[in-house]
């Protein structure tokens, strides 16, 4: 008898193919086989998923963007993946359908409720979005990763964590160095969409702090490409030690080794720093859908593990305020780190595993 099939469904950022990979790597320790459906940009994250994962690629498509052409053709598109998943299901009958939000989410949780399969979501973030209210109420089971979450009238949901990856769980609870008089590290990570900010703020911030503090610093940036030339030589400029990269493929490593972590307030980067535990300036980012960033953020500013600056307040005067608030207070940044590692959840994925289990064919 062939092993159970799980059909995860994410889409193309981050903050949805973390925690699928987090619950594919446990799925597949516990004897599972597991499919991921998900887009072109969610196939550049599957990279680092399992080798055993199944990949299918889908055309992402969604009615809120993409211009007139896109608006019209993304009904057929739908249509066309929703078929295609069907096709699949019938050829290898998926257990259980686990969706992680995204648009290109929609053809698999679409099949699976006409087939009458197994289903459930996960919701990442404190407001729950688009596609994932729209197969709220027709899943059997929803879970959410920060609690509490806005969730649609008369459905009910189970706070299970973000899950993290492998890497971050190796890590979870490492001792924090409180800042003292050796060196200094600060680790600046913007998510897919939000890093442009924080490249135009952060290098003046800590460029501003006391020579002293600066002579010790070592800066891990993760900026945009196209920002990142700029950013690499401001921090020259101002004599600091900072390593500029578009993307960090040991961030688990680098929260880790910071004193402090200055961030946008996406679910899979507080995730990681709640597992870890580490304390954090976060910077929400204004354009979220339903301002749900904030929402993320809310959670470690009431426990004291989190600085919260809205975008409409940030300059860098105040960043390099909280930058130094921070690191030259020893005893405030130790109690942060205990209060940020009270959040995590580093059994979330078994959290998840656990509903996937009652639910499953």
């Amino acid at each position: 008898m062939p092993a159970p099939l799980a059909l995860i469904a994410a889409g193309g950022t981050g903050g949805h193919m973390f925690p699928a990979q987090a619950l594919a790597e446990l799925l597949l320790a516990e004897g599972w086989r597991v499919r991921l459906s998900t887009d072109e940009r969610g196939a550049r994250y599957a990279e680092g998923f399992p080798e055993a994962v199944e990949r299918s690629v889908v055309q992402s498509a969604t009615t809120a963007r993409g211009g007139v052409i896109g608006k019209l053709t993304a009904p057929f598109k739908i249509a066309a993946g929703i078929l295609a998943a069907r096709a699949a299901f019938r050829r290898d009958r998926p257990s259980v359908v686990i969706g992680f939000g995204g648009y290109p989410t929609i053809p698999a949780l679409a099949a699976a409720v006409s087939m009458g399969l197994p289903r459930m979501i996960h919701e990442q973030n404190g407001v729950m979005g688009r596609v994932n209210r729209l197969f709220a109420p027709r899943v059997h089971r929803v879970a959410c990763g920060i609690w509490p979450t806005r969730l649609p009238d008369g459905v009910e949901a189970v706070h299970t964590g973000n899950p993290v990856r492998a890497s971050v769980l190796e890590r979870a609870g490492a001792v924090y160095d409180a800042p003292g008089d050796g060196d200094l590290h600060l680790l600046v990570i913007g998510g897919s969409q939000g890093a442009r900010i924080l490249s135009d703020l952060v290098p003046g911030a800590i460029a501003a702090l006391p020579a002293e503090m600066r002579a010790r610093l070592h800066v891990s940036h993760q900026a945009r490409a196209e920002d990142g030339d700029r950013v690499t030589k401001a921090y020259q400029a101002a004599g600091i030690r900072a390593d500029v990269q578009s993307f960090f493929n040991d961030v688990p490593q680098r929260i880790a080794q910071a004193q402090l972590v200055i961030s946008r307030s996406g679910a899979s980067s507080i995730a990681d720093m709640t597992v870890i535990g580490r304390p954090a300036i976060l910077i929400p980012l204004a354009t979220a859908a339903g301002d749900h960033q904030t929402a993320n953020a809310q959670a470690l500013a009431d426990a004291g593990a989190a600085f919260v600056l809205s975008e409409a307040v940030l300059d860098a005067e105040t960043l390099t305020r909280d930058i130094r608030a921070i690191l030259t207070d020893p005893v405030q940044a130790g109690k942060m780190a205990a209060a940020a590692g009270e959040l995590g959840r580093p059994d979330a994925a078994r959290r998840l595993y656990d509903i996937v289990m009652e639910i499953k064919e």
